[in-house]
């Protein structure tokens, strides 16, 4: 296998991007124990001067509008933001706060004034911003924040304050040194009515880095990591900033104290403001499996050289990865590292299609569920990984100078920030429930009664246990195409698709019966949905699962020929272990016999053999910067 034809398959069309971070971060070699090296104000600076040069470099100009210095490669921009997960996440993150959620809601959120007025100087770096959303009684639920904007028409000024100890913004990147600005989503009041969240720009700090008057600003102090990111608290008292502070894209207020906005349903208009922002979940999701990348990159190139052991009676102990269970402990995360990676290169070719067409609110609203599923198994995936090869490199993987530690530390929040995992699944099981919906309405009669029937069958075959039956008989009696296959058609593409798309549609076909059976029994929605709750979110997973799955054929097949043979043995060590790993529920619903679930149990060592001599490859084909010609940890002999 060529390692340069798998990386340059991998960056795919956004090399160049990715390629000219990768030449930044070699430049800083020192970039991996900043954290450990210096003070924490100090480290905020470095990190400060770094995300400079990067807007420098033209990072941030990659995703805007040329006449504001950019370049509108929404796609570039996004895979330049991922690569920085490479080198320091305190950069990483830095960079996202302001160039993807300050920049972006003056992009997103504003109207020409807006963007003349304030984008070139946010792309660049010279007006540092935070992106002033998270409260402290209110994080994933954005409509009840607390924080009011009310309109003074005497003087044609909002009025931004802060209610309560609970509206207290929380958790604010570059607010407790750095930002001048803040995107502040507040309640809009006018006239005495509240129009719902709206965002509104609102000045913090002076030139001398002082508060301005009526904000009140303070650190939120040492945190597990990303210490370099300087997270603060904001408190408005009476804080006035001028009409056009509104960012008005959707909605306006005149000067006599009129609100208006195109779209008149305050629910659609809140998450159409939202959906404009998804760029930063798409972008967290990125890091985080780039984020795998470095830590997969670390505990393969160390456990092919460390030795361990041996036979008895051999002078020569073994190689740490040659031995099956270090094998599985490694080999199947780097497969799903592989399998998210092209999930997230089609999510975002997805981002840059609807954004740069404006294409229509179905479109959008199927870009946020995608995007909300990926970052969530993306992150989740990399809390994994980072742990499992932590554990993989035993005593040298818990020295801060050999990364893993930072990674683990960085990563963590992820799960949580951006949206938390849970949460985002729950987002991505409704909008399939509201199509399942939608398509079960458009049934005639006859198509409704043949649904019905349909799943009556399927409820009795599983309590008949039928689905066993056929499964051993196909075992002892393959068919002809198994016949051929020596792995039994267990390497079948469409047999993977088809156990996934099983799983996921009987997931989603359960839960709306339970839903549709408590609220026709007269029981309180809420209630419902929240016993309902668990299998909600299984459905939503099961579902993404599925997604990644056919995103990694569909990469497979349009592979050059020269890699394809292996990222087919990768792919098909990705299906198999995802397969695996719900075994249980395959066979409680009659779609694995026990003899076939033995068989894939069988299989998955074998293709972690299959897999392993090109380990190496696969992960110098990520392009770790330095990764390629040097082991990232000192390597112990055999007799240490």
């Amino acid at each position: 296998m060529s390692t340069s034809a798998m990386r340059d398959y991998l960056d795919g069309p956004h090399k160049a991007a990715r390629d000219v971070v990768r030449a930044g971060l070699g430049a800083h070699a020192d970039l991996g124990d900043l954290a450990v090296r210096l003070p924490r104000d100090e480290y905020r600076d470095r990190i400060l001067d770094l995300l400079l040069q990067s807007a420098k470099d033209g990072l941030p100009a990659r995703g805007y509008p040329k006449e504001y210095g950019g370049e509108a490669d929404l796609g570039g921009f996004i895979a330049a933001f991922e690569t920085l997960a490479f080198g320091d996440l305190s950069l990483m993150v830095k960079a996202g706060v302001q160039f993807g959620l300050f920049a972006g809601a003056i992009q997103h959120l504003g109207t020409e004034k807006h963007h003349e007025r304030y984008l070139a100087d946010a792309i660049s770096g010279r007006l540092l911003g935070c992106f002033a959303m998270t409260e402290t009684g209110h994080g994933s639920n954005v409509q009840a924040l607390g924080t009011t904007a009310t309109y003074d028409e005497a003087t044609g000024e909002f009025v931004v304050h802060t209610p309560s100890a609970a509206a207290r913004k929380d958790y604010i990147g570059n607010a407790a040194r750095h930002g001048r600005m803040a995107a502040v989503f507040a309640q809009l009041i006018v006239g005495g009515e509240s129009h719902g969240v709206h965002c509104l720009l609102v000045p913090i700090r002076g030139a001398d880095g002082a508060a301005l008057p009526g904000v009140t600003l303070s650190d939120c102090g040492p945190k597990l990591g990303l210490n370099g990111v300087d997270n603060g608290r904001i408190v408005f008292d009476q804080v006035r900033v001028p009409r056009d502070a509104l960012l008005d894209r959707y909605a306006q207020v005149d000067a006599d104290g009129n609100y208006s906005s195109a779209i008149e349903n305050p629910d659609r208009r809140f998450f159409t403001m939202l959906g404009t922002l998804v760029q930063g979940r798409v972008s967290v999701g990125g890091a985080a499996i780039n984020a795998s990348k470095v830590a997969l990159t670390i505990a393969i190139r160390y456990g092919a050289q460390r030795r361990q052991f041996g036979a008895p009676g051999s002078s020569e102990e073994a190689i740490l990865l040659d031995y099956r269970m270090h094998q599985r402990r490694l080999l199947p995360l780097l497969a799903r590292t592989y399998a998210l990676h092209f999930a997230q290169a089609e999510l975002v070719e997805e981002f840059a299609r609807v954004f740069d067409d404006d294409e229509g609110e179905h479109d959008r609203r199927a870009l946020e569920a995608q995007a909300a599923g990926t970052k969530a198994l993306g992150t989740w995936h990399a809390t994994e990984t980072i742990q499992m090869c932590r554990e993989a490199c035993g005593g040298a993987g818990y020295l801060a100078e050999n990364r893993l530690a930072a990674l683990k530390a960085d990563t963590d929040v992820f799960t949580t920030f951006e949206g938390d995992n849970t949460v985002l699944l729950q987002l991505v099981a409704k909008g399939l429930l509201t199509d399942y919906r939608e398509s079960f309405g458009k049934l005639d009669p006859l198509g409704t009664a043949r649904f019905v029937a349909a799943q009556a069958v399927e409820i009795a075959v599983e309590k008949a246990a039928l689905r066993p039956l056929i499964e051993r008989l196909r075992d002892v009696v393959p068919n002809r195409s198994d016949a051929a296959d020596p792995d039994g058609g267990l390497r079948d593409d469409a047999y993977h698709s088809g156990l996934l798309r099983f799983r996921e549609q009987h997931m989603l076909s359960g839960v709306a019966r339970r839903l549709k059976g408590g609220i026709d029994a007269g029981d309180d929605p809420f209630d419902v949905f929240n016993r309902c709750q668990d299998h909600v979110i299984a459905a939503g997973r099961a579902h993404v699962d599925r997604i990644v799955l056919e995103a990694f054929q569909t990469a497979v097949r349009n592979a050059p020929e020269e890699i394809r043979p292996r990222l087919q043995d990768v792919y098909d060590l990705h299906a198999l272990a995802t397969i695996e790993a719900e075994r249980a529920w395959y066979l409680e619903h009659g779609r694995l016999s026990p003899g076939r679930s033995k068989a894939i149990t069988a299989l998955v060592n074998e293709l972690c053999a299959v897999v392993r001599p090109a380990a190496v490859e696969l992960v110098d084909a990520f392009g770790v910067p330095g990764s390629a010609t040097e082991v990232p940890m000192v390597v112990p002999s055999q007799h240490e």
